[in-house]
C-alpha cells in the first residue's frame, strides 16, 4: 500500500475533488465560529469560555463525564494519547495499515520516547481477534516491549467500520490481558453515521479507554479532541500537550469550532452526506467496464481498482487521487463538501476513458 503523499504530482488547475477529505475548505458552522470566536478578548490557552462550552458538549455528546482536551492535528492526539498510556519499555498493538503505523513517521515511538508499534493482521483493515492475541502472548519475556495498548481504527484506513460488538469483543481481549484501548478516530463521525448508534455505543461503552476524535476530516480548519473516558489515565497530559508544541494559546480558535459542529449535530450531518456521495460514486463506478470496487463501501471512501491507462486518462482530464492499494488501486475520498455534479463528471469522464481502453 502506498501512502498519499503530502507533494501530490499533479497539474496545475487538477480537481482534488476525491484527493483526500482534507483537501475540503472549511465547512459554514466552522466558519461561523471562527468568526463569533474573533469577537473581542477572552482569556487565553484555554481559559475561556468556547473551550468549557466545547468540553461539556463532548461530555453530552458520549453521555459520560469524559476529560477532554484540544489539539491541532491527528498526528498530535494519536501519539500523546499512546504515550500517556505507555512507557518507553512497552508497545502497541495496531493493525498493519493502521495510520499511526504508516503515516505519521514515527511520531508515537518519538513522543513516547521509544514505545514500539507491533502491527497485526486483520481483513478488510480491521483487527481480528485472534491475531492480536497471538501477538500479545508472543513473548513475556523482559527482553521483548510488554504489550501495553491496543490501537483501533475508526473507522478504518480501508474505509471500513467497526461494529459495536466487534470492539466489545477486542476491547475485553485487551483488558483480559491488561491492555489500554485506544481508538484513533480522525473519521469517528462517518462511522457513527454509517452505523446510525450512539457515539458511547463504540467507544466508553464498548470499552474504549480513550478516543482520539477527528474534527478537521469532517469540516474544521484544525483541530482534534483527545477524549478520556478513563479519566485516571489523563494524569499531567495537559503537560505533554504543552511540551510538544500542542497547547494552542489562542485556544478559542480550536474549541469554538467544536460548539458549532456538536450543538445542533452538524459534526454527523456532515459525515453522513460523504458517507451518501462515496455510496453514490460507488453505485456509478460498478456499471463501468474495468472498474473493480475493492472494499465494502461503509464511510466515506471508494477504493477501486483500474487499468493504469484508464487511471493516466482520468489524470489526463485533471483529476487527482491517490495510488493506494498495490499497483492498480487508488483511494476516493468524499467529503462535507462532496457535491452530485462533481461525482456524475467524474463517472462521465470514468465511462469514456473506460470505453477507449484496450481490452
Amino acid at each position: 500500500m502506498a501512502a498519499p503523499s503530502s507533494r501530490p504530482d499533479a497539474a496545475p488547475g487538477a480537481r482534488y475533488d476525491f484527493a483526500s477529505d482534507n483537501t475540503a475548505g472549511i465547512c459554514p458552522e466552522a466558519w461561523a465560529a471562527l468568526t463569533a470566536a474573533n469577537a473581542g478578548t477572552v482569556p487565553s490557552y484555554g481559559n475561556d469560555e468556547w473551550t468549557t462550552r466545547a468540553a461539556d458538549l463532548l461530555r453530552e455528546t458520549f453521555a459520560t463525564d469524559c476529560e477532554v482536551f484540544f489539539v491541532f492535528n491527528g498526528t498530535a492526539a494519536n501519539s500523546l494519547a499512546l504515550a500517556a498510556l505507555c512507557q518507553s519499555y512497552h508497545s502497541v498493538v495496531c493493525h498493519e495499515l493502521a495510520h499511526c503505523e504508516t503515516d505519521e513517521c514515527g511520531a508515537p515511538e518519538f513522543f513516547s520516547n521509544g514505545t514500539k508499534l507491533l502491527t497485526a493482521a486483520g481483513e478488510l483493515g480491521r483487527l481480528e481477534a485472534r491475531h492480536v492475541e497471538a501477538l500479545i502472548l508472543k513473548r513475556s519475556d523482559i527482553h521483548f516491549p510488554k504489550p501495553r495498548v491496543l490501537s483501533l481504527t475508526q473507522a478504518t484506513e480501508l474505509g471500513t467500520v467497526y461494529k459495536p460488538g466487534e470492539i466489545r469483543a477486542l476491547s475485553d481481549l485487551a483488558h483480559r490481558h491488561n491492555l489500554a484501548v485506544h481508538m484513533d478516530g480522525a473519521r469517528f463521525a462517518n462511522a457513527v453515521a454509517s452505523l446510525g448508534c450512539a457515539p458511547a455505543d463504540v467507544t466508553w461503552k464498548a470499552g474504549v479507554d480513550v478516543l482520539c476524535l477527528g474534527g478537521t476530516k469532517n469540516g474544521m480548519s484544525a483541530g482534534e479532541a483527545v477524549v478520556f473516558f478513563r479519566r485516571d489515565l489523563a494524569r499531567e497530559f495537559e503537560y505533554r500537550c504543552k511540551q510538544a508544541g500542542q497547547l494552542c494559546s489562542k485556544m478559542r480558535f480550536l474549541s469554538a469550532q467544536w460548539v458549532e459542529m456538536l450543538r445542533d449535530g452538524a459534526w454527523l450531518r456532515h459525515a453522513a452526506h460523504a458517507n451518501a456521495c462515496a455510496r453514490r460514486l460507488e453505485a456509478g463506478l460498478r456499471d463501468i467496464p474495468h472498474f473493480r470496487v475493492m472494499m465494502p463501501v461503509e464511510a466515506n471512501g471508494v477504493f477501486v481498482e483500474m487499468p493504469p491507462a484508464v487511471a493516466a486518462a482520468l489524470r489526463a482530464k485533471g483529476w487527482f487521487f491517490y495510488s493506494f492499494i498495490g499497483a492498480h488501486g487508488y483511494r476516493l475520498m468524499n467529503s462535507w463538501a462532496s457535491r452530485p455534479e462533481a461525482i456524475d463528471a467524474f463517472l462521465a469522464d470514468a465511462r469514456t476513458a473506460a470505453a477507449n481502453a484496450q481490452p
